[in-house]
């Protein structure tokens, strides 16, 4: 249960590694203040660094996830032809967008994407199975587009 008396103590400085595990946002807060004002040594230096590269492993699985998202519809474009649409390409270009700015925002991740594509079609297939009932061995056992068509804003496949 939430006190103001438990936020107080939090604020102070309570046993950092019990924060962190019920309490996230408290920890992080507590994490925050302790390195704007210095206190190094106080730092939970271990779940910090933990927490650090799991920030940057979401970035990661975000990029795989918009990649998964567009190639599926790509898929379902070029294998149901009689079922195409709008829908079809504004989903499309809203997860080239979601890349394009996730790639501005994280430019590091342009190392990563020649392997998240790969990864991303996988379950691209899956899901274009899923949402078509077409059975995923209709779908190419590697993906039929290349990086620069799936990102391409005019790219549709025929």
């Amino acid at each position: 249960m939430y006190t103001a008396r438990r936020a107080r103590t939090i604020h102070r400085g309570a046993d950092i590694s019990t924060t962190h595990d019920s309490d996230f946002y408290a920890w992080a807060q507590e994490q925050a203040r302790l390195l704007r004002t210095g206190q190094f040594e106080k730092i939970d230096m271990d779940k910090l660094i933990e927490e650090i590269e799991d920030m940057g492993g979401s970035k990661r699985s975000e990029l795989e996830n918009c990649l998964g998202v567009l190639l599926a519809q790509l898929l379902k474009w070029q294998f149901q032809p009689e079922r195409r649409g709008r829908s079809g390409v504004l989903t499309a270009a809203e997860q080239r967008r979601r890349l394009e700015r996730l790639l501005r925002k994280n430019p590091s991740l342009e190392s990563e994407l020649d392997e998240a594509f790969v990864d991303a079609y996988g379950d691209a297939r899956l899901m274009a199975a899923r949402e078509t009932d077409l059975d995923e061995r209709v779908f190419p056992d590697t993906c039929p587009y290349s990086i620069e068509q799936a990102l391409d804003p005019d790219f549709m496949p025929e």
